[in-house]
């Protein structure tokens, strides 16, 4: 199955929207979509984890800890992509339509990655 992507509050809404100018049929909601842009980020994660969805996020302060207690408590956790906020939009456009498009959703179970990979 095709990775299916939830982008965090934080995440620019161009970047989504080159993403699925890039890739026509890609699976990705913004966190503000689907009414969670007020919830905690271990809610965040909790909804990712129910809809089978990566995480992306600027928030490399909070989210890597979350993660780890979700993992630690051996709850499931459909991954994470992670990048700084200064990295160049056309960068972070590529590589997020290269990991939907050239992987499965089942190699980034209970993974972190740091973009660029």
């Amino acid at each position: 199955m095709r990775p299916r992507f939830l982008a965090d509050e934080n995440m620019d809404r161009d970047l989504v929207a080159g993403l699925r100018r890039r890739v026509d049929d890609v699976d990705i909601v913004r966190v503000q979509d689907v009414d969670l842009r007020t919830v905690s980020d271990s809610e965040i994660l909790q909804w990712a984890a129910d809809q089978d969805r990566i995480l992306v996020s600027h928030d490399l302060r909070t989210i890597p800890g979350f993660v780890s207690e979700r993992l630690q408590a051996r709850l499931t956790m459909p991954g994470v992509i992670l990048m700084r906020a200064a990295l160049p939009m056309a960068v972070a456009i590529d590589e997020l339509a290269t990991i939907a498009t050239a992987s499965e959703a089942e190699e980034w179970i209970g993974q972190i990655a740091y973009l660029p990979l």
